[in-house]
């Protein structure tokens, strides 16, 4: 049975995720979130639809009452649930190929689920699950057949993309041209929509999902067509989002590409500069580069580290009261503004102070941080090992030892497969690739 990742869960259509499986599942959340009103929304995958309609049954044949919104961006889909205090549920893999998909849940007032709850919910599914199979076969073909009484809500999408342009003056983005790569998913209509709203001029690429071409050679993933966009039109910036929308990866004036870190920054500083940053304190992983710990230390703001996850961000964020956190990926949660990260809100709050800077893009993102060369690694292991860290000890701190105060060390664990993951960064890149080969070779030899 699946299980919660750091996002919800997810697997490959059909095998690993059926509708049997994700009607369970909706049944369990009801239970545990004792719901009443659930707001479902979903991506541009061909088994989207069948999903929401096996959800939308499952919940409508338990008198809960369901909404949908069709096509819609996850931060949309929270926002739902904000507004109408409903539960709410995202069909979407996210980044991941038009084969997979997956359930996102957010409680009441658009909240991630915690720990507790995702375990409780875990617990119904797997008793939903074995009680389906003893279930008598006229019982299963009646509750099969049973009339589904979800409604159409498209204003719940309006509401999300009237709020984005109202948090901004109007015609706040007029002196821009903005380049857009909506990866064919859920931001394919509404980002335009947004830009186009606040006064930019929008050039949009990938926004014409079939059902199969989510994330396909485009999108936060692989955003090198924006990046030829980007310089062939002169575009101000460039925003590529990826399949759900709740993430982003900016490409600046030059054509290059400025990652969350950097985005990050950009923003710590600008909020520090203006009052926001609540508790002088910003939120990060610990992927995030040395050059982001270095640039805020300059800027005297405090940096709060979390394991890998936008819910392990968000959970520091509530914990110390502050207001703004993300991840290297592009994950950004403006707190004061949204319960959870939001692609399209980060790309416009990015451009509104790119419009009323005196800099270019580039000259704004080079000058909040330089990023340390980094390398990634991956090791495929005979055996998931959860204590690695201490496992190979002596190695990482010899690691460290070489690159002193220059650079840094992370090796970890996947958590959902057998692989190590190594990463290096350093001044130099082929002291970052030295160190890390060695690593590799290590945690070969003992677990490969």
């Amino acid at each position: 049975m699946l299980k919660f990742g750091t996002d919800g869960v997810r697997g490959e259509f059909g095998t690993e995720l059926t509708t049997s499986y994700v009607a369970a599942l909706a049944r369990a959340a009801a239970k545990v979130l004792q719901c009443k009103l659930v707001v479902i929304g979903r991506d541009t995958r061909e088994s989207g639809p069948v999903l929401e309609t096996a959800i939308a049954q499952s919940l409508s044949n338990l008198g809960i009452e369901v909404h949908l919104m069709g096509v819609a961006p996850t931060p949309a889909i929270a926002f739902a649930a904000v507004s109408s205090e409903a539960v709410s549920f995202a069909i979407t893999a996210s980044h991941n190929t038009y084969t997979d998909n997956g359930v996102k849940i957010f409680g009441r007032g658009g909240r991630k689920l915690t720990d507790e709850q995702e375990s409780r919910i875990e617990l119904e599914t797997e008793l939903e699950l074995a009680s389906e199979i003893n279930r008598a076969p006229d019982h299963q073909q009646s509750s099969a057949s049973s009339k589904i009484s979800a409604v159409s809500h498209p204003e719940y999408l309006a509401r999300y993309c009237a709020a984005l342009v109202a948090s901004l003056p109007k015609n706040a983005l007029a002196k821009l041209h903005i380049a857009l790569d909506c990866a064919n998913g859920a931001m394919s209509e509404v980002a335009s929509a947004v830009f186009t709203g606040l006064g930019a001029k929008v050039s949009v690429i990938h926004n014409s999902p079939n059902g199969k071409n989510i994330n396909h050679h485009c999108g936060a993933t692989e955003p090198s067509e924006l990046k030829e966009l980007v310089k062939k039109i002169k575009a101000d910036l460039g925003v590529a989002f990826d399949g759900d929308g709740d993430r982003l990866i900016a490409i600046d004036d030059s054509g290059t590409i400025v990652d969350g870190d950097h985005l990050i920054a950009i923003s710590a500083q600008d909020m520090k500069r203006n009052g926001t940053l609540r508790n002088n304190k910003v939120v990060v992983t610990v992927m995030t580069n040395i050059g982001f710990h270095r640039a805020m230390k300059q800027s005297e703001i405090e940096v709060v580290t979390t394991p890998v996850g936008d819910r392990s961000v968000l959970i520091a964020i509530q914990e110390n009261d502050l207001s703004l956190g993300g991840e290297q990926s592009g994950h950004i949660i403006y707190h004061d503004i949204a319960t959870t990260g939001d692609g399209l809100l980060a790309a416009i709050r990015l451009s509104a102070l790119i419009a009323n800077s005196s800099q270019v893009f580039s000259e704004i993102a080079s000058n909040a941080m330089t990023s340390f060369p980094q390398v990634l690694k991956n090791i495929r292991v005979a055996k998931l090992a959860e204590n690695v860290a201490q496992i190979f000890a002596t190695e990482i701190a010899a690691a460290e030892k070489l690159l002193g105060d220059n650079g840094r060390v992370l090796v970890r664990s996947s958590g959902t497969e057998p692989v190590v993951r190594v990463m290096v960064e350093a001044r130099e890149y082929d002291i970052a690739v030295s160190v890390a080969t060695t690593l590799v070779t290590a945690i070969t030899a003992r677990l490969g």
